[in-house]
Formats: structure tokens, sequence, C-alpha cells
């Protein structure tokens, strides 16, 4: 194969997510794309957003694709960056698992480095969707989650226990169970209107959330819908144990308590202004539109995916 004939991919790793393992982890791949013929151009992290700003501002006429080594902080800086150039192009996104969250790479069972690398060189591909969300002062672009309600108060208080390490989810969540706060608003999707107290509003593009948690069981990442899970205020402390302990198998959706719903577009106004959870972090304040985007962008994956 002669240096023209050559695949060329623009990699960006980041050296401080997670585990802090990412260049431990671009050294353990690269024989797979140097056995591929494949030329990588690796730039290293150095601040926030500077994967977004490589994936905004960056000439793509060289490259295959971009691959990312980090979890789904990295992954959401790389397609808000993609998906708000000026020039409106996409291109692939190679993705292999270096950070401490992973829930997308979960849905595309892509969890270990070196099968994730074996995709991206096998050239296999799909087409995944993306939310956009559109704030009062800004829109941006989630994958895997938008949630109000309990599942953003938990990040701000899990961010009090960061000392914990990856326990202070937990401990935060049950936390926040028994506080069992009030929150007012309107949701509205489809033909339909839900006034009241709400616990907590999660739409999900992904089955997997956090730590293997299947909050989701039914989401599809390339079906055009995001899954809506609304769960009113009410059930209880025991009853909401009771949901929390069903999570990881997914069955808690079929609890009476919990709405089940699978739209391509919902509107969220909270009576009073709250954080938003978006892909895990808070990046926002609600009120909120969500439109589902399909076929938005590709990503490199195994065939089984």
């Amino acid at each position: 194969m002669t240096n023209d004939q050559r695949r060329k991919f623009c990699l960006v790793v980041n050296p401080f997510g997670g585990k802090q393992q990412g260049l431990a982890i671009l050294e353990s791949v690269k024989p797979i794309f140097d056995a591929a013929s494949v030329d990588l151009e690796v730039i290293r992290t150095t601040h926030p957003r500077h994967a977004y700003d490589v994936a905004n501002t960056k000439s793509f006429s060289d490259f295959e694709g971009m691959i990312v080594i980090g979890g789904d902080g990295t992954i959401h800086e790389v397609i808000n960056g993609m998906m708000d150039r000026a020039d409106k192009i996409t291109f692939p996104l190679g993705l292999i698992p270096g950070g401490s969250g992973n829930s997308f790479l979960t849905d595309l069972e892509v969890l270990d480095p070196i099968s994730a690398a074996e995709a991206i060189v096998s050239g296999r591909r799909r087409l995944i969707d993306v939310a956009k969300v559109t704030l009062s002062d800004r829109s941006l672009y989630a994958f895997n989650i938008i949630g109000w309600g309990l599942v953003a108060d938990v990040n701000v208080r899990a961010e009090k226990y960061r000392w914990m390490g990856p326990v202070r989810y937990t401990v935060a969540s049950l936390v926040e169970l028994v506080r069992a706060k009030k929150r007012a608003g309107t949701l509205r999707f489809n033909d339909r209107e839900i006034n009241g107290e709400f616990c907590f509003v999660l739409a999900c593009n992904t089955i997997h959330t956090g730590k293997q948690m299947k909050m989701a069981p039914r989401a599809t990442l390339d079906d055009g819908l995001i899954d809506l899970v609304v769960v009113k205020h009410g059930p209880g402390l025991f009853k909401m144990l009771s949901l929390f302990s069903k999570l990881y198998d997914g069955n808690y959706i079929h609890d009476p308590a919990v709405e089940y719903h699978q739209v391509n577009r919902f509107v969220l106004n909270p009576d009073i202004a709250g954080p938003l959870n978006v892909d895990g972090e808070l990046l926002g304040k609600t009120p909120a539109e969500v439109v589902m985007l399909p076929a938005a962008f590709e990503v490199y994956c195994d065939l089984g995916t």
C-alpha cells in the first residue's frame, strides 16, 4: 500500500478524563492501527472544550474520520463541536473507551479498547440519532440523556461528595430520594400535556445510563425517537427505593408509578427554572425544548451492533 492509499484519522485523547488512562490506552491500540496501515494525527487535550474546538474548526479533508479516546464527557464535546460546525459537515467517529462513564459505548457493545480499535479498522459504520436541546440562551446536542428533577439534583449533590469516588452517585441518589423534593411544571409531547408535581423527567437516546443502569430498556440509537421516562411526585420513599433497585435490569418501567413514552420531541417547562443534566453533566437550566435529529452522524462499530 502506498502512502497515498494509507488511511488517516485525527485522534483526540483526553489524558485527564476518567481514570487518567487515556495515553496508556493509546499505546495499547497503536499496534492495531499500524498493522492496518492507518496513520494517526494525535491531539492530546489540554483544557476544557479542547476536543470541542478540534471537532468544530479542524479541516477533515485529509482524514477519513475522527477517533476519540475518552468517556461520555469527551464524546459529548466532540459531537457538539461537529454539530456546531459553520460548514455543516460531519465525519465518522471512532470511539475508544477511556473514561469512567461509557454509557454510549455500552449500547454500542465496544467497552474494550482493543475491540473498539478493531471495529474502526474494519470500516463498518452505523448511523446515530442526536437530540437538539434548545434552552433560553443557547442550543446544544445530547447523544445520551437529558434529565430534570431528581436525576439532575443527584449530580449537584454528587459534586459535594467527590471525595467518595464513584460510590458518590449512589449515596447522592439515596439522599435525594429521602428528601423527596417537589418540582412543579408542564411536560408536553405528541398530543399530550402533563401538569403537576414531578419527581423526575428523563429522556434517553441510549439504553444505559451511569454504571450499567438500564434507564431506557427499549431505546434504540437509530429509530429517530427519544425514550421519555416520567415519574410524578408522590410514590413515597419505599416505592422509590423499590424502583431504584430495578434500574439495572430495566424492569422498573413496568411499575404503575412510571410513564414510559417514545417521542420525537418534547417541551419541558417547570414553574421554577432548575438544572438540566445533559449527557451526565449539568450543562444548562430549564425550560427546554428537545427535538430528535435522525441519522445525524456515523460511528464505527462491530457488525453485531
